[in-house]
């Protein structure tokens, strides 16, 4: 596997529903997090990913925008969720928190399901977000598992796309 960053160049109406995709998977997170911990507490359950995933859709007849942004990134919210979990269960990470509104730098996961995500020329397609223009020259030849679109606490948005199937060619060693 193999991971390449993009600095990415959204129109205004691009941005907007890139922000959308931040605020959803936003609330996903936080819902989530306060459905388990209110379901240990109270009745000493506790749900996993399959179940979270299954209280996702009928969530999302709920609020119906969420339908709006990559349900692929709501569901790995949950997935990361779970993660986050598990890492604490294992003592190898503190309890999970609460994402703010207000956090500088955001982001969201796409997983390329049938060719979702995709290079043309100097543009990358993210999924309910269009062709969005991306700048860099490295394009390597694989197949992409996913792709992060974050925005830093400039406003600079980027995505870190990740291949596999790569062929990467080794340097020459040095004589010294």
């Amino acid at each position: 596997m193999m991971g390449v960053v993009y600095r990415l160049y959204p129109s205004d109406s691009q941005e907007v529903l890139i922000n959308q995709a931040f605020g959803c998977c936003r609330k996903v997170w936080n819902y989530f997090l306060d459905g388990r911990i209110f379901m240990y507490d109270q009745l000493g359950i506790t749900y996993g990913y399959v179940e979270c995933c299954r209280v996702l859709s009928e969530y999302k007849t709920h609020y119906t925008y969420l339908r709006d942004v990559d349900s692929t990134a709501l569901q790995r919210e949950v997935k990361y969720l779970d993660e986050a979990f598990k890492a604490f269960f294992d003592k190898r990470g503190g309890f999970p928190r609460y994402k703010s509104k207000n956090d500088d730098k955001k982001s969201y996961t796409s997983v390329n399901n049938g060719n979702t995500i995709r290079f043309n020329g100097d543009e990358i397609r993210l999924p309910k977000v269009g062709w969005v223009k991306a700048k860099n020259k490295l394009h390597p030849e694989g197949r992409i598992l996913s792709a992060t679109i974050t925005r830093e606490h400039t406003g600079n948005y980027y995505v870190s796309v990740v291949y596999t199937d790569v062929t990467v060619e080794m340097l020459p060693a040095s004589e010294n």
